[in-house]
C-alpha cells in the first residue's frame, strides 16, 4: 500500500502513508536485526498519518482483517473470545484488541512502534476501553509459556520479520494447547504484481517464487528504512505445521460490490479479479 510510483520490482506495501523521503528500492536479503531497526522507526514516522487516514475505517474498537473491510464479526476466524486471554501481535493503536474487550475478552497488545502504542493509549483514554500493551517484537514475546487462549495479527508484524520461524515458535510457546492462531497478510500471489491500484497492477511482473525481500534504502543516509518479506502459501503451511499448528481455515476475502476505498495497491479494480488478503486460522495441537 505504498505512495511510491509503482515499479516492476515493488512489493505490496502494507503501510499506506504519504510520500516517503527519497529512497531507492532494492530486492536483497536482509537479516532480522536490520529488518527490526528499519521497520520500527518507519512506523513511528508514519503512525500519525496512518491513523489520520485509516482510523475512521478501522474504528476505535473495530476488528477489520484487511483493506476489503471484512470484519471479525462477519467471518469469525478467531472464534469465541468472551472470558478468554487474547494477544494481538502488531497491535498498532489497539483497535482490534479493543473490539475483543468489548466482546468480553481479555486482550493485550504488542507492537514494535512506540508511536503506534501512543495512539493506542490516546484511544484508550477516549473510549474508556483500555488495552494493556507493550513495546516488543514478534520474535521475542515478553510473556510466559501458555499465557493465552488465542493470538492474532491483523496485517501486523508477520510480514515485517525476517525470522518467521522464530515468530511462529514464539506464538506457539505463549499459546495454551488447543489455542487459536489467526492472522491476515498480503495474499502471497500479490507479490507477482506491481503495487498499483489501477489496471497496471493486474499484469504479473515478477516470479511468485522469488522470495527476495523488498527493501527501501534512505538516499541521504544509505540506511535501510523499510523491509517487507515474502513467503509463498507453501512456505506458510510449512512453518505453521512445523510448530504444531493445524490450519482449519484459509479465507480469501472478495472485494465487496459497493466498496470504493483505495488503500495503496488495494482497490476495486484489482480486488474483483485477484485476492489481496489471506486470512489463516490455525489451532495448536
Amino acid at each position: 500500500m505504498s505512495a511510491l510510483p509503482p515499479q516492476p520490482d515493488q512489493a505490496p506495501d502494507s503501510r499506506s502513508h504519504p510520500p516517503l523521503p527519497p529512497v531507492r528500492v532494492e530486492r536483497r536479503d536482509v537479516g532480522e536485526e536490520e529488518s527490526r531497526r528499519a521497520n520500527g522507526p518507519d512506523w513511528d514516522r508514519y503512525a500519525d498519518d496512518y491513523q489520520a487516514t485509516h482510523g475512521e475505517f478501522l474504528g476505535d474498537a473495530g476488528f477489520v482483517w484487511g483493506p476489503e473491510g471484512l470484519t471479525e464479526a462477519e467471518v469469525g476466524v478467531l472464534g469465541p473470545v468472551a472470558g478468554r486471554d487474547v494477544l494481538e501481535v502488531g497491535s498498532g493503536a489497539g483497535q482490534c484488541s479493543r473490539w475483543v474487550r468489548d466482546q468480553g475478552g481479555r486482550s493485550f497488545g504488542v507492537d514494535l512502534s512506540y508511536r503506534q502504542l501512543q495512539h493506542s493509549r490516546r484511544i484508550d483514554e477516549g473510549t474508556g476501553v483500555d488495552v494493556p500493551s507493550v513495546q516488543a517484537t514478534a520474535t521475542h514475546l515478553p510473556f510466559a509459556d501458555a499465557s493465552f487462549d488465542a493470538v492474532f495479527s491483523s496485517f501486523g508484524a508477520l510480514q515485517f520479520v525476517r525470522d518467521l520461524d522464530r515468530a511462529v515458535a514464539e506464538t506457539a510457546r505463549v499459546l495454551r494447547p488447543g489455542g487459536r492462531f489467526a492472522f491476515s497478510i498480503t495474499h502471497p500471489t500479490r507479490w507477482m504484481f506491481p503495487d498499483d491500484p489501477g489496471e497496471a497492477g493486474l499484469v504479473a511482473s515478477q516470479s511468485y517464487w522469488d522470495r527476495t525481500p523488498y527493501v527501501e534504502v534512505d538516499d541521504a543516509s544509505g540506511e535501510v528504512s523499510y523491509v517487507e518479506h515474502h513467503r509463498t502459501l507453501g512456505d506458510w503451511v510449512g512453518v505453521l505445521a512445523g510448530h504444531g499448528f493445524a490450519i482449519v481455515r484459509l479465507v480469501e476475502p472478495e472485494w465487496p460490490e459497493h466498496h470504493d476505498r483505495v488503500w495503496g495497491g488495494w482497490s476495486a479494480t484489482r480486488g474483483r479479479w485477484t485476492p489481496g488478503t489471506a486470512i489463516f486460522a490455525c489451532d495448536l495441537r
